[in-house]
């Protein structure tokens, strides 16, 4: 489904859910701990959520078994919370998460190191990554093109010479949780479908300390990194506006 520019009412649905979103991540971030599972993170992000009164989008999506993808070290996007599989000091954590409120979703993903970092260069892949992401950000308005958004993104993490995962990308959100046009994290300045104001787009870069290949893991789902580099990954839904963007995953 090709992306709509949202009703006023539409809008203020998406307003709602994303502060739903970025309050659970946030509170998830905050608790993430060494010892814990990626379940235990999951479960906490069940019960923060019907508090709040949201759905989760993820649950039975495409038959994604959890609320929450929780994806540790060179697991780029996609894993599924796992009550054995337990977080170590050091580890780069990414949290990826969709609420959907009165049939509105937004999408948003947060990458940080639990407890120490290892080295310092997984503390510069996680900042970096989210620098690419607000660069992404900061190139939107009304009329602009995917390829802005994506050389925008790329011409921060190139600079770092990071491995660019190209066989995922950012996508249009809101009716659903995936609405064309797709969004690479890479391209050329005046390429690409046009966007408009009053459309809702998900900004979502995913670096590498190595390769930008990946494969899928025996589960089906966990995306990895095809030479066991480590990665990050960060996301907002923002709405297209006359003169730049609005971030909706934020509180």
């Amino acid at each position: 489904m090709q992306t709509k520019i949202k009703t006023a009412s539409e809008i203020s649905a998406m307003r709602d859910s994303g502060r739903m979103l970025a309050s659970v991540l946030e509170i998830l971030m905050a608790r993430a701990e060494p010892g814990m599972s990626t379940k235990d993170l999951a479960d906490l992000a069940a019960r923060e959520l019907t508090a709040l009164g949201g759905k989760a989008s993820f649950l039975g999506y495409q038959g994604f078994p959890d609320v929450l993808c929780v994806s540790l070290n060179n697991e780029v996007v996609h894993g599924i919370p796992n009550k054995e599989r337990i977080i170590a000091n050091g580890d780069i954590l990414s949290l990826d998460f969709g609420v959907t409120y009165k049939g509105m979703i937004t999408d948003g993903a947060r990458s940080l190191i639990v407890g120490k970092p290892k080295q310092q260069r997984h503390q510069q892949l996680v900042e970096r990554t989210e620098r690419s992401m607000y660069a992404g950000i900061n190139a939107v308005h009304d009329r602009v093109r995917t390829g802005d958004i994506g050389s925008a993104v790329q011409s921060v993490l190139d600079k770092f010479r990071y491995g660019i995962v190209r066989d995922l990308v950012g996508h249009g959100v809101g009716h659903h949780l995936h609405e064309d046009p797709n969004i690479p994290n890479y391209g050329r300045a005046n390429t690409g479908p046009w966007l408009s104001a009053g459309m809702t787009i998900a900004i979502e870069p995913m670096a590498t300390l190595g390769t930008d290949r990946v494969e899928v893991a025996k589960d089906g789902w966990t995306i990895l990194t095809a030479d066991g580099s480590w990665s990050a990954h960060f996301e907002n839904t923002v709405l297209i506006t006359e003169d730049g963007a609005e971030i909706l995953t934020t509180v």
